[in-house]
């Protein structure tokens, strides 16, 4: 992992990682106290609850772009963002991003640190046995973080194999199985806290590349003179390529919760605005999709 002082920067946007993590656990705390405050709603009228009370709390990951602290300290990203606008015609007028590592947002889920969670997670099979999704606001090919020129070559997962390179990923990230598939052992993988961590990682030479969204890759390395991100590619899954998508999180007995936000998303989808709220932290047209959630879980 990243040390806790490091900073993050993508063009105007500053992280300061203790700072934010400090913040996650107070209102971590604040949270908890307010889940067991509510024990009398009726269980599994998480939606009813949200309403009575106006916030929800959403689980974030501290990331650009999906979740983050700005150079202003307000939290923002396209995860906040969307929050804000559909919680809001749900009838929940206030979003409460909540903090934490990635590792710890199923988790921290299904405890009740957080109603809610979005942070770039891809809606995958072993997650849908632990967690509901709601369908996917976006989609996501991978790309990797490697040193100015490419000097070894790194375009695919079985390039990384092949050239023995030294492989970094995320905490709880998908590329650590697609790497793992493609024949690189896991025990030799070195796990990082979040793209950040793998650009200065790659940078002083400790990894030779770095797996992640293509999105997160393309923004981290906008302003590096020493790494740049690899073109975006479909990992492989049975020889087949795969491309991912990311959506909200709920616990599994939140359906109703899940199926009213899914209404939203799909009005946002058919009107463009969904896009329009998305561009700002870097979406293109590429990235909007018309996969569902069962179709990536399956």
């Amino acid at each position: 992992m990243a040390p806790p002082t490091e900073n993050r920067t993508n063009g105007k946007q500053t992280i300061r990682r203790r700072s934010l993590l400090a913040g996650a656990g107070a209102i971590g705390a604040i949270g908890a106290l307010g889940a067991a405050g509510c024990s009398r709603v009726p269980q599994g009228d998480t939606l009813a609850r949200l309403q009575g009370a106006g916030t929800v709390r959403l689980g974030i990951a501290g990331e650009v772009p999906y979740g983050y602290i700005d150079d202003s300290g307000k939290f923002t990203g396209e995860a906040v963002e969307l929050a804000k606008v559909i919680f809001k015609r749900l009838g929940v007028s206030h979003v409460q991003p909540v903090a934490t590592d990635f590792a710890s947002l199923i988790p921290g889920l299904n405890t009740q640190q957080f109603d809610v969670v979005s942070a770039g997670m891809y809606i995958n099979k072993e997650r849908c046995q632990q967690v509901i999704f709601a369908d996917p606001e976006y989609q996501m090919l991978d790309s990797f973080i490697v040193r100015k020129g490419n000097p070894m070559k790194l375009h695919n997962y079985a390039d990384v194999v092949k050239s023995k390179a030294k492989f970094g990923t995320g905490t709880g990230y998908a590329e650590i199985q697609y790497a793992v598939d493609a024949g690189y052992k896991e025990s030799d993988i070195v796990i990082l806290q979040d793209q950040v961590a793998g650009l200065n990682a790659v940078e002083a030479g400790r990894i030779d590349v770095f797996a992640g969204t293509a999105l997160t890759a393309r923004e981290v390395t906008k302003k590096s003179s020493k790494a740049e991100a690899t073109e975006a590619f479909a990992p492989l899954i049975d020889g087949k390529k795969h491309i991912d998508g990311g959506g909200f999180t709920f616990r599994p007995t939140d359906t109703k919760l899940r199926d009213a936000f899914n209404v939203e998303i799909h009005k946002m989808k058919k009107s463009g605005e969904l896009f329009r709220i998305l561009r700002p932290f870097g979406f293109t047209q590429a990235e909007m999709t018309t996969l569902t959630a069962k179709e990536l879980c399956g």
